[in-house]
């Protein structure tokens, strides 16, 4: 992917992401609750890799195949496992 036509953008309740191949996703934050609860500042700190999405701060990672599949956080079925 050409990381320069990527981005990612957020209202109150909802995270776009532009693909660099012309898609759009939008997806509801309740499906990410670290970036739902995060500022601003923080959700504007994203990293784009190959794979997807990364924010250092909150350690979050989101794989772009996972938005497209509707998948939304794993780590909150990690935590109920434990």
């Amino acid at each position: 992917m050409n990381t320069s036509d990527r981005a990612v953008r957020f209202d109150d309740n909802t995270m776009g992401v532009d693909l660099s191949d012309g898609r759009v996703i939008a997806v509801p934050l309740a499906r990410f609750p670290r970036l739902m609860n995060a500022t601003p500042e923080q959700r504007s700190k994203v990293e784009f890799s190959a794979r997807g999405l990364h924010w250092e701060q909150l350690e979050e990672d989101i794989a772009i195949d996972g938005l497209l599949a509707g998948i939304g956080d794993l780590s909150r079925e990690d935590q109920a496992a434990t």
